[in-house]
């Protein structure tokens, strides 16, 4: 099991630097949806990629990208409940929806979907599942549902945490992942939780 190097985003910034080691976006369009991939760039690969065709250029974005040479995810990695970086947590402290994109290490084809808003993870499972994309929202390691998790600290406190497998991410069905998120989405009335 992986251990944060860092215990806060204040430490973590303390020994790297922002536009050599990392580097931070957002991206605000006012749409009380916010897309967040705090493990992106050479993190978890792929999650930059997923979270911005989520985001397209209706929802907000933020991304934590990591851009080390080597070793991004054991040096840069801040479990959810402890990534406490200021712009994002103003980014979903102005959200009533917040989807966060990770990446999980898995052999298989699916996604794993957890957070404390059910009704949007249900969702969501309902439209990978009409694509073809197996998807999980209970059962599995990744329950996302501490309140201090990042995709739980919107206005409404419960949020989405999103796990892509490997090949989900980059592979033949990220398409059809980011077309069932982003139809979750939209088929939501965006003010009711």
């Amino acid at each position: 099991m992986h251990r944060d190097r860092y215990r806060c985003f204040a430490e973590l910034a303390a020994h790297h630097v922002e536009g050599r080691d990392f580097r931070i976006t957002v991206l605000r369009r006012g749409s009380g949806v916010a897309i967040v991939a705090p493990h992106a760039g050479r993190i978890e690969r792929g999650t930059s990629e997923v979270a911005r065709a989520i985001a397209g250029d209706d929802f907000d974005l933020y991304l934590f990208e990591g851009c080390l040479p080597a070793l991004n995810f054991e040096t840069l990695h801040l479990t959810s409940r402890h990534f406490d970086e200021a712009r994002a947590l103003s980014l979903i402290g102005d959200s009533e929806r917040v989807v966060a994109v990770h990446g999980v290490a898995d052999t298989g084809e699916r996604a794993l979907i957890g957070g404390r808003d059910r009704t949007l993870a249900c969702a969501i499972a309902d439209q990978l599942h009409l694509r073809g994309v197996r998807a999980c929202t209970s059962g599995h390691r990744y329950p996302g549902l501490d309140p201090l998790n990042l995709c739980n600290r919107g206005r409404s406190g419960a949020g989405v945490q999103l796990e892509l497998s490997d090949r989900l991410r980059g592979g033949r069905t990220e398409p059809d992942v980011i077309a069932g998120v982003r139809a979750a989405l939209h088929g939501l009335d965006m003010t009711r939780r």
